[in-house]
């Protein structure tokens, strides 16, 4: 019966899939229609201006073209093997339409300025040979092709131990715990820490970190795996982003654990370069070898192939016999190579990669004791199986509290495909730790997310505790950890931009420079410290506010000054950072009470707890207060004598 439920449920994700793939797809082709080439470009989407340097027909009879892109050859792309992509004429309209003409193709192979693309065509049409060309991504198909292949593996499994896995992390299984076995405490670490790694060290199927902001999470995981390690030679850890994968790279070299990093060059830190796989290939002592037989090889085909005026019999076995010589070295060559890298595999602690790196050609046959997942809550359910399926056990890492996995799919969100195996098994099974010492924030300004999130669990470390921008006798400027400044009855409205349908609100904007600026000339005033060793974020929910706040710095003279110091970005940008002022703009203020997704109140919780010694808010009571969350706030301000009006400022 459990098995039965089980592939029902992962039945449904692979569906919920089908219907973020479309969305995608439909994304993109918008993004293509709305956003200049430049725009594109920026982002990764696109190489523009590109040249056809090969074409040759391929399997199926479909044209093969190798394409170059000839500027920005050092900005990051997003082309993938296994992608969509679209190749177009910029300069070129087609008849008297005003579309540029385009094919599609598949990304065959990718190299770091070149891509070989399979087009949907058997030769190019005339506009590929006049004007300037582009290539554009269209979705990411190798992700989606990999949650497929992991779900099909999943419901294709019976009576074995990834079954089993399946089952228990789906909540119809029981798991199992040797609570015989030795667990550490460590002194560096407090209590639910200590606990969090004891509960891994004994799970046989799987456990929970759950971390709120600021509580190390990062450094229980780190301890978790080097205690792991001492009983298994290897593990798999993963993270759905490059970002946080390399933190946990960066943390693991510094305790002297070996790693080896899978994934693309261009997305990895350059200071972690050396980790990766294929700088530790390349210096690996039988790597100059392996290159020789290679290069020996292509010299011998070359003198072999050489015209000859006189070819007669002795002359085509001559080649003959060369030619096989050549084969024999790129065969020890290759089996070379394949040596170098089971051998850098084999050798190393733990292989690092994103969960669709996990599926990374090099690792399909390896299988793992232990997977550790960090980040686990903001992946899709899908993916976060891309690494459990080469694993017998699993340790999760994250915060369901915070930002969700991103889908873009209204049905796919109805569907529940927001809702990550972090979150359902946190919901379904009795596995979790939670981390319950914060090292961050003011105790003022945790106690609301540890109120509403938390159950009221989260306590404020001792050394952080009181921390203010001033001492204990400054201007309360400094001295008030927690500011909601409440616009209500002033007309600062919210308006559209009716080209990315994106909001703004300019005047909230500039009110809440304004008392930034008072903020940071009372601490430069007092000189508790220097002001360059402060680090201000301004976070708004709203692209376009974004972006006005942007462009209105230099309005400020004090901000002007300091914006080396400033951060200026959406939650989303500000995830897993921290900052000593954060400043939020709220943006919504409308007649209808609309709040649109500002209620999804996880992102408010991310944006909250960035500030470690100051949080401003700054937003209309009358619009927000039609939400439990913002009434809330609302009380808790009243409440902390933290509740200013608009009205104080406005002269």
């Amino acid at each position: 019966m459990s098995t039965k439920k089980s592939i029902e449920e992962l039945a449904q994700s692979y569906r919920l899939i089908q219907a973020e793939r479309e969305a995608e797809i439909e994304q993109y082709e918008e993004l293509l229609k709305r956003a200049s080439v430049t725009e594109r470009r920026e982002k990764g989407l696109t190489w523009y201006p590109i040249v056809i340097t090969d074409e040759e027909i391929g399997i199926g009879e479909q044209l093969v073209a190798t394409i170059e892109r000839t500027t920005q050859q050092e900005t990051p792309h997003k082309f993938r093997q296994g992608q969509t992509v679209v190749l177009f004429n910029h300069t070129v309209t087609t008849g008297n339409s005003k579309a540029r003409p385009y094919v599609n193709g598949i990304v065959q192979k990718v190299r770091r300025n070149t891509l070989q693309i399979t087009l949907h065509i058997n030769e190019l049409p005339d506009w590929a040979y006049e004007g300037k060309l582009g290539v554009d991504v269209l979705y990411n198909e190798t992700t989606f092709k990999e949650m497929e292949f992991a779900l099909k593996k999943l419901m294709d499994a019976k009576s074995d131990r990834l079954a089993a896995l399946r089952d228990i992390l789906l909540g119809y299984g029981k798991p199992s715990f040797q609570y015989g076995k030795y667990a550490p405490n460590f002194p560096q670490l407090n209590e639910s820490q200590n606990k969090a790694v004891q509960q891994i060290t004994t799970a046989e199927d799987i456990a929970i970190v759950h971390g709120p902001p600021g509580t190390g999470k990062t450094t229980t995981l780190i301890r978790a795996i080097q205690q792991t390690l001492k009983t298994e030679k290897q593990v798999l850890v993963c993270a759905p982003s490059n970002t946080a994968v390399d933190l946990l790279v960066a943390k693991l070299l510094e305790k002297g654990v070996k790693v080896v990093r899978i994934g693309h060059m261009a997305r990895i830190d350059n200071r972690l370069l050396d980790a990766s796989l294929d700088a530790q290939i390349a210096t690996h002592r039988d790597y100059k070898q392996m290159k020789q037989y290679r290069k020996d090889a292509q010299q011998q085909r070359a003198q072999a192939l050489k015209f000859k005026r006189n070819f007669g019999r002795e002359e085509r076995e001559e080649r003959r016999a060369a030619l096989k010589d050549v084969r024999e070295l790129l065969d020890y060559a290759k089996e070379m190579e394949r040596f170098i890298l089971q051998d850098v595999l084999n050798s190393t602690q733990v292989i690092a990669a994103t969960l669709v790196g996990a599926s990374h050609f090099t690792l399909r046959k390896r299988q793992f004791s232990t997977a550790f997942i960090d980040e686990a809550a903001q992946a899709l359910e899908p993916a976060t199986w891309i690494p459990i399926i080469r694993a017998n056990r699993v340790v999760l890492a994250g915060d369901h509290c915070q930002l969700p996995p991103t889908v873009k799919s209204v049905v796919a969100q109805k569907g529940g495909l927001e809702v990550s195996l972090f979150e359902k098994c946190i919901n379904r099974l009795s596995v979790d730790t939670m981390l319950e010492v914060q090292y961050r924030m003011n105790e003022q300004i945790m106690q609301f997310s540890s109120e509403v999130f938390y159950d009221n669990r989260l306590q404020a470390a001792e050394a952080v505790k009181h921390w203010t921008l001033g001492k204990a006798d400054s201007d309360e400027l400094l001295t008030m950890p927690l500011n909601f400044i409440d616009t209500a009855g002033c007309g600062y409205e919210e308006t559209r931009n009716q080209k990315s349908l994106s909001l703004l609100n300019k005047q909230e904007a500039n009110l809440l420079y304004k008392y930034l600026s008072m903020v940071l000339e009372q601490f430069e005033n007092e000189g508790v410290s220097s002001i360059e060793e402060l680090t201000v974020g301004i976070i708004a929910p709203y692209k376009e506010q974004v972006l006005y706040l942007e462009s209105i710095v230099a309005d400020y003279a004090i901000l002007e000054k300091h914006k080396a110091r400033l951060s200026i970005n959406t939650v989303d940008g500000f995830q897993g950072q921290e900052r000593d002022i954060i400043a939020i703009s709220l943006v919504r203020s409308n007649q209808q009470g609309d709040i649109g997704f500002l209620s999804d109140i996880r992102r408010m919780n991310v944006a909250m707890t960035r500030a470690k010694k100051k949080l401003i808010v700054v937003g209309d009571s009358a619009t927000l207060a039609n939400h439990p969350f913002y009434q809330q706030f609302l009380s808790y301000t009243e409440r902390t004598e933290a509740y200013k009006s608009a009205w104080e400022f406005m002269y």
